[in-house]
């Protein structure tokens, strides 16, 4: 069994997690699947931000839990979800989640990200 390695940020690879301050609405082939004022701004080492929103404020009847996972050695295990539109239409693994997230990300259990190739994330 291999070890999987759990780092810390660092001043080479930092990360940050602040309120986003302002509404956020994702959309999904045009429907709005999330709205909230409450997302979390993850920004990491040279990546683009990304918003994380309270699974609460998500359209639970649209989500799809996949069998797909990830590891990221800054935060933990991530977990995914599909998002069926009102037509039918799946998109796959559009959402991913860290569940229980290492404690330098903590803020983030309890929310969700939105790739955005497969959604269309408003802020402001």
């Amino acid at each position: 069994m291999s070890l999987r390695p759990h780092l810390q940020p660092s001043a080479r690879h930092p990360i940050t997690v602040s309120d986003t301050g302002r509404h956020v609405t994702v959309r999904v082939n045009g429907e709005v699947i999330a709205e909230t004022d409450g997302a979390l701004t993850l920004r990491e080492s040279t990546y683009p931000a990304v918003q994380y929103i309270p699974l609460s404020d998500v359209d639970s009847d649209r989500l799809r839990r996949t069998d797909t996972a990830t590891y990221c050695p800054y935060k933990g295990d991530a977990s995914y979800y599909s998002v069926v539109t009102s037509s039918g239409v799946t998109v796959e693994d559009t959402i991913w989640t860290y569940e229980q997230p290492y404690d330098a990300v903590a803020p983030i259990a309890g929310r969700v990200a939105f790739y955005s190739d497969k959604a269309q994330i408003t802020v402001g």
